[in-house]
């Protein structure tokens, strides 16, 4: 086969190719020319009045945040002083290192004259500092500590009245050290969705929490008003009885009956645990909620 034969061009064939060309150039050069010189584009006008009064309300608006962050001042429990607390209430490093060394001792402070004894403030700057101070409702029924320098005051045992944990709120919780704002909600929430605490045991149930914070606990809390509830029979307990108690689930409250079916009832709470299934290491919580003859 001749290819050449596809490719031969007569002469004016060639001068439209090279016309064609050059008209394709011409026209990208002036598409960049005008892109980068838009004569006929009109300006935008930048400076109305709807632009302008908008704009002088975000300025009033960050001008106010800035001075509310620069000048507000939380009110907080002085038993967890941070640095940057005591730096935004003025307080020397000596006097903040004071608090932080009388907490590491675990003991509280329960007053705002107590404060100012630990932390040694003048009184001129304790009176500066003292409408931050808050303390939890509950302080103000038991017996504060007072913090002397004499080595008989500092080993006498203060007396504390303890708390009902069904009544606690979660900032009553955080005086426990190692007890934070999300623990105390939880422990709160928790509460709440048994029905209240029957025994502070149930404590070990909430997630978070180690056993030597509920340990803390049970040294300032404790159950005083027991929920309203009514005990549920083992021995006549229907699905939806055992349904009530918060550690049985559906599965396990039809292993449970189908074991008192076979066995022809079931003599003791502990003969739950032979039930597969069952969590054995809750038999203590799961009897707060069962009668048996």
């Amino acid at each position: 086969m001749n290819w050449r034969s596809h490719f031969a061009l007569t002469k004016g064939q060639r001068n439209g190719i090279f016309i064609l060309v050059g008209l394709i150039v011409l026209l990208q050069v002036a598409i960049l020319f005008f892109s980068f010189f838009p004569w006929s584009s009109e300006e935008i006008p930048t400076e109305t009045p709807e632009i302008i009064a908008y704009q002088q309300k975000l300025d009033s608006l960050k001008e106010a945040r800035q001075n509310f962050r620069k000048d507000t001042i939380f009110p907080f429990n002085p038993n967890y002083l941070t640095d940057f607390k005591g730096y935004e209430l003025g307080m020397s490093l000596e006097e903040i290192d004071r608090v932080k060394t009388f907490r590491q001792t675990g003991k509280w402070i329960n007053s705002a004259e107590e404060f100012q004894q630990v932390a040694g403030l003048e009184d001129s700057s304790f009176q500066k500092i003292r409408p931050y101070l808050r303390f939890p409702d509950w302080v103000t029924t038991k017996t504060s500590r007072k913090f002397s320098a004499s080595a008989s005051e500092k080993s006498a045992a203060s007396t504390v009245e303890l708390v009902d944990l069904n009544s606690a709120t979660a900032e009553d919780l955080q005086v426990v050290q190692g007890i934070g704002k999300v623990l105390s909600e939880r422990i709160v929430k928790y509460r709440y969705r048994i029905g209240g605490f029957r025994s502070a045991i149930q404590l070990n149930d909430v997630y978070g929490l180690q056993p030597e914070v509920v340990q803390k606990i049970t040294s300032r809390f404790q159950v005083k008003t027991m929920p309203a509830f009514e005990l549920v029979d083992l021995d006549t307990a229907g699905l939806d009885d055992l349904l009530s108690i918060p550690y049985i689930d559906e599965k396990l409250a039809r292993e449970i009956i189908n074991y008192r079916k076979l066995h022809e009832g079931i003599s003791s709470i502990e003969e739950l645990t032979k039930i597969p299934g069952f969590p054995s290491e809750k038999i203590d919580r799961i009897k707060l909620y069962l009668a048996k003859d």
